[in-house]
C-alpha cells in the first residue's frame, strides 16, 4: 500500500513540475513578445489588414453559392487562413531558439524536456486566441453578425483545434530547418494550399480539376463547419463537404497524431 502511495505521490510531483516548467516557458514566450513588440504587432496586424483588404477588394465581386452576404462567407475562411498560416510563425520562432542556443540552454536546466515544446504550443495558442479576438472585433465593426451561443463557442474551439494541430507541424519543421532565413520560404509554400480550398470561394465555382482537392483540403472542412456554426451554412456536393463538422475534428486529429510524435522525437534527438 505504501509503495502505491509513493508511486502516486511521485507522479503528482512530476505532473506538478511539468505544468510549472510548461508555465514558465509560456511566460517566457509572452515576455519575448513584450520586449519585441514588433513581432506581436505583425502577428495581430496581419489578420486585421487581411480582413480589411479581402473584404473590400473582393467583397462586391465574389458570389456565394445559393446567395448570401460575402462578408458572412468570408470571415470564417479568414479565421481558418490565420490559424493555418500561424504554423509558419511557430517554425520561425522554434528555429530561432534552436540556432541561438536557447533550446540547448533549456535542455541543460533541471526541467522537464517535454515542457519546452508544450510551452511553445501554449504560447502560440494564446497568441492565436488574441488574433481571433482582433479579427472578430474588426469583422463585427464592418458588419459581420454571427449567431451567438454554443455554436459560436464550438466554432472558436474548432479554429483553435486546427491551430493546435498545426503548432506541432511548425515545431517539427522549425527543429529541422538550418536557420531562421529558411523559414521565410514556408509562407510561399503554404499560401497556395490556403488558396486551393474553400476559404475564399466555394470549390463548386472552381474548375473540376481544382474543385476536388479544394473540397478535400483539411482547411476547407474547418471553414465550412465554422460557417455553419456561425450561422452562414453553405451546402456542398462532395461527401467531405456534407460531413464538414465531423471532418473538422478528424483532420486536426490526424495531423496531431502524425506531427506531435515527430516533433517530440525530433526534440529528444537534438542532443544525439
Amino acid at each position: 500500500m505504501s509503495i502505491v502511495d509513493l508511486t502516486g505521490s511521485a507522479r503528482r510531483r512530476r505532473l506538478y513540475w511539468l505544468l510549472s516548467d510548461c508555465g514558465n516557458v509560456v511566460l517566457r514566450g509572452l515576455l519575448h513578445y513584450r520586449r519585441q513588440p514588433a513581432g506581436i504587432a505583425w502577428q495581430l496586424g496581419f489578420p486585421l489588414l487581411s480582413v480589411l483588404l479581402y473584404s473590400q477588394v473582393f467583397g462586391e465581386a465574389m458570389k456565394v453559392p445559393g446567395g448570401g452576404d460575402y462578408l458572412a462567407y468570408l470571415m470564417p475562411g479568414m479565421f481558418v487562413m490565420t490559424m493555418t498560416l500561424g504554423f509558419v510563425n511557430t517554425a520561425t520562432l522554434v528555429v530561432h531558439d534552436a540556432t541561438k542556443g536557447v533550446v540547448d540552454r533549456f535542455r541543460s536546466m533541471p526541467m522537464a524536456s517535454s515542457a519546452v515544446v508544450a510551452g511553445r504550443c501554449g504560447t502560440d495558442l494564446l497568441v492565436a486566441a488574441a488574433e481571433l479576438g482582433v479579427m472578430m472585433s474588426t469583422a463585427v465593426a464592418m458588419g459581420w453578425r454571427p449567431q451567438l451561443g454554443w455554436g459560436f463557442v464550438a466554432g472558436v474551439v474548432l479554429l483553435l483545434w486546427l491551430r493546435f494541430s498545426l503548432v506541432w507541424l511548425g515545431i517539427w519543421i522549425g527543429l529541422a530547418l538550418p536557420n531562421p532565413e529558411a523559414a521565410g520560404g514556408l509562407f510561399a509554400l503554404t499560401f497556395p494550399v490556403t488558396m486551393i480550398s474553400g476559404i475564399f470561394v466555394s470549390p463548386q465555382l472552381m474548375p473540376g480539376w481544382l474543385a476536388v482537392p479544394a473540397a478535400w483540403n483539411p482547411v476547407s472542412s474547418t471553414a465550412l463547419a465554422t460557417r455553419d456554426l456561425f450561422g452562414s451554412p453553405v451546402a456542398g456536393d462532395v461527401w467531405v463537404e456534407r460531413h464538414a463538422l465531423l471532418m473538422s475534428g478528424v483532420w486536426p486529429l490526424v495531423l496531431t497524431a502524425i506531427f506531435l510524435p515527430l516533433a517530440v522525437r525530433r526534440f529528444r534527438g537534438l542532443s544525439r
